[in-house]
């Protein structure tokens, strides 16, 4: 799994990409809790998000927000990290011209990035977003959600109340023509700790069925 390096915005760019073994292979970019809570594309759920994903063999890409390791510039607490994410998404292209699929995804404030970074980019397909924060962002920007996906939510969240995102998924839901998908996983905490592989289940699942499909 080679480091790499992405010109951003502010700079340097730190990520961490998994190739895949066709030309064609779907791509996905995966992102990363708030930095200010110690968020970095090593924790964990991201961790696992971007296995998931290579498993079903996507070429992934996940990366250091501005500020976080060994990216420059400092926290901006959304606008700039989605432009970070915008840069990330860029890079992942240009290696993979020919990808069939393109997906965005990230967990907590990752995911609300992520699902910025949808609204703006029409070539994503499908998202995965996981303990979106709707308690604490407006999601109100995905009015219509442009495209189908999975949200991912634990029922002992103590950060995000899995109520909170439920709301969120049924408006997505209803939206007409909506392919959104809400899995919740009993008892899993925010970080998911002694749930990963129940995540990482149902991403591959999700991912599998969507690949195939």
């Amino acid at each position: 799994m080679p480091e790499v390096v992405i010109n951003g915005p502010e700079g340097r760019i730190e990520a961490r990409y998994q190739k895949a073994a066709s030309p064609t292979a779907p791509v996905a970019l995966v992102m990363h809790p708030h930095p200010r809570f110690g968020g970095t594309m090593n924790n964990k759920v991201v961790y696992n998000v971007f296995h998931a994903l290579s498993r079903s063999g996507f070429a992934v890409l996940r990366f250091n927000f501005r500020g976080v390791g060994k990216s420059q510039g400092a926290i901006d607490n959304g606008q700039g990290e989605l432009a970070d994410a915008a840069a990330a998404l860029d890079w992942l292209q240009t290696f993979h011209p020919n990808a069939s699929q393109t997906w965005v995804g990230g967990f907590s404030f990752g995911a609300w990035i992520a699902m910025q970074l949808l609204m703006r980019r029409p070539e994503i397909n499908a998202f995965v977003a996981v303990a979106p924060p709707a308690n604490i962002y407006d999601f109100a920007f995905l009015a219509p959600c442009p495209s189908s996906g999975l949200i991912i939510q634990g029922t002992g969240d103590e950060v995000v109340p899995e109520p909170e995102v439920a709301k969120l998924a049924n408006r997505l839901k209803a939206q007409r023509g909506s392919g959104v998908e809400y899995k919740t996983i009993p008892g899993a905490s925010h970080f998911f700790e002694g749930k990963l592989d129940e995540l990482s289940a149902v991403i591959d699942r999700y991912a599998d069925a969507s690949v195939r499909a």
